[in-house]
């Protein structure tokens, strides 16, 4: 592991004196590229280094031991000889998670769907509350949120929304929310009391930049059409909302939320590289499942992942068998003591299946 560490190092190096040279400012693409590279490794590093450091404190006090006669002295480098070994080990564990390939999606933005299922108007009123939970979630990030195109119900849920999230880190947090949240509670208009049971589905899909995914323009069907719903007497009298259909896989999105034809069609086609990108990883999935299938689930929109029990003030994620009995901070945003979990199993499960010499 230590050569491979080396390795890294002298290529952070490189890539530092490259940083210092004025002469990579004239090039910005370049620049952003070299500083990426090096902000890749800067952790890694920063570990390596505390790791010596650690290593060379730990020499000393052994060679301490061996020539010091005094119990009280020798009683203290005992002790600090203890502490200081567990410091490395813990050093040594974070360098083997740093050291697992990178989900290259990690850094991007997230295109976040929720659509209602099985359940009519209680699936649209749950819809709404894991889309509030997600928003808020993104307020205590500092994310921004911004709503591409939604569809609500008559009891004021949402059938479906199209969300972009945008932030460092958002679909590194927030890819394992795919697939189907179930809800147990009592809707309001349930005259006996009884529990039902409703269902949505989630897809948190990485944003994708033109150079991801190219679509040409003989591939796509632009239509456009009067905008319905709130937004003014402007927004329903022009062709402002936006249809574009992706003819080679049918894909269909649609965006009416601007007053502007051409911001709708920007954050259409947002959507649409991004689920063009959704469907080119899960091709590549299918050819080599075995080796990279996610730990905890697919992230299939079919699966069910999660179970949200008011009766019982319980959230429970199906993956990793956790339960969690804090329903309520949960849907307000609270989403760090499930997602932490999420990763540290997906994490330990890569270790597992990963030997790094």
């Amino acid at each position: 592991m230590f050569e491979r560490l080396a390795e890294v190092e002298q290529r952070y190096l490189e890539l530092s004196e490259e940083l210092s040279d004025p002469a990579l400012l004239a090039d910005q693409e370049r620049y952003q590229s070299v500083a990426r590279a090096h902000s890749d490794l800067q952790d890694l590093v920063d570990r390596l280094r505390k790791c010596r450091s650690v290593e060379k404190q730990i020499n000393e006090t052994t060679n301490l031991l061996a020539e010091e006669s005094d119990p009280e002295v020798v009683e203290m480098a005992e002790e600090e000889l203890a502490l200081l070994e567990g410091h490395r080990q813990v050093l040594n564990d974070e360098l083997r998670l740093l050291l697992l390939p990178k989900d290259p999606n990690d850094r991007k933005n997230v295109v976040l769907e929720i659509r209602a299922g099985t359940g009519g108007n209680e699936a649209t009123l749950f819809a709404q509350d894991i889309f509030r939970m997600f928003a808020r979630y993104a307020e205590t990030r500092r994310w921004k949120t911004e709503i591409i195109s939604s569809h609500p119900s008559t009891v004021g849920g949402l059938k479906e929304i199209v969300a972009l999230i945008e932030g460092k880190g958002a679909f590194s947090r927030l890819k394992f929310e795919s697939g189907v949240h179930r809800v147990q509670r009592v809707p309001e208009t349930e005259t006996q009391g009884r529990v039902h049971t409703s269902a949505i589905t989630v897809a948190v899909l990485p944003e994708a930049d033109e150079v991801d995914i190219a679509i040409a323009a003989k591939d796509l069907r632009i239509d456009t059409y009067c905008s319905s719903g709130p937004g003014g007497q402007s927004v329903n009298t022009t062709y402002s909302a936006v249809r574009i259909t992706h003819l080679p896989t049918g894909e269909v999105v649609t965006c009416q939320d601007e007053k502007s034809q051409i911001k709708n069609k920007a954050k259409a086609l947002k959507v649409l590289r991004s689920r063009l990108m959704e469907r080119a990883i899960y091709e590549q999935e299918q050819e080599i499942a075995e080796n990279r299938r996610a730990m905890v689930g697919r992230g299939d929109r079919s699966e069910k992942i999660r179970t949200y029990n008011f009766p019982q003030n319980r959230v429970t994620d199906h993956r990793i068998g956790l339960t969690l009995h804090r329903l309520e901070s949960i849907l307000a945003g609270d989403l760090d003591p499930i997602i932490d979990p999420l990763i540290a199993f997906t994490q330990s499960e890569a270790l597992k299946n990963k030997k790094i010499a």
